[in-house]
């Protein structure tokens, strides 16, 4: 039978490995939140599998896009050193996540991205986004 001790061990070590794997999803969010800022492609380009779709729209015109595609609108759409963002929330179950992020001022615009995430070999990385452009949609 297990002591209090032992239980209490197991649930620190469980919850130190859940805000680990937190900032690890994190850390794989930011390429792509520091490519609106600079307005790299190919940075926000890593942060995606190459399979990953990008589905949202913009004055009513819908975008359905690869990760390639998003990676050159990024270019397209240039610098935006003034965005702000936040990381509204993260949900991980396993080697599956979900994450909202939250911007201000990319490209004078306002977007909420949902990502769907993804753990392979111990890197995390997006399978998808869906995006709303607020205002301009």
């Amino acid at each position: 039978m297990e002591t209090v001790t032992e239980l209490t061990k197991e649930t620190k070590a469980d919850e130190i490995q859940s805000f680990n794997e937190y900032k690890q999803v994190e850390k794989a969010l930011q390429p792509y939140i520091k490519s609106a800022k600079t307005g790299d492609g190919k940075l926000s380009r890593t942060a995606f599998y190459d399979h990953a779709h990008i589905v949202g729209s913009i004055g009513g015109q819908l975008y359905n896009m690869t990760s390639d595609e998003f990676g050159e609108a990024v270019n397209a759409g240039g610098a935006s050193p003034d965005v702000k963002s936040h990381i509204a929330w993260i949900d991980i179950s396993g080697p599956a996540a979900a994450a909202k992020v939250e911007f201000i001022d990319w490209s004078g615009l306002r977007f909420t991205d949902f990502f769907v995430l993804y753990k392979e070999d111990g890197k995390w990385r997006i399978s998808g986004k869906v995006y709303d452009s607020h205002a301009n949609n």
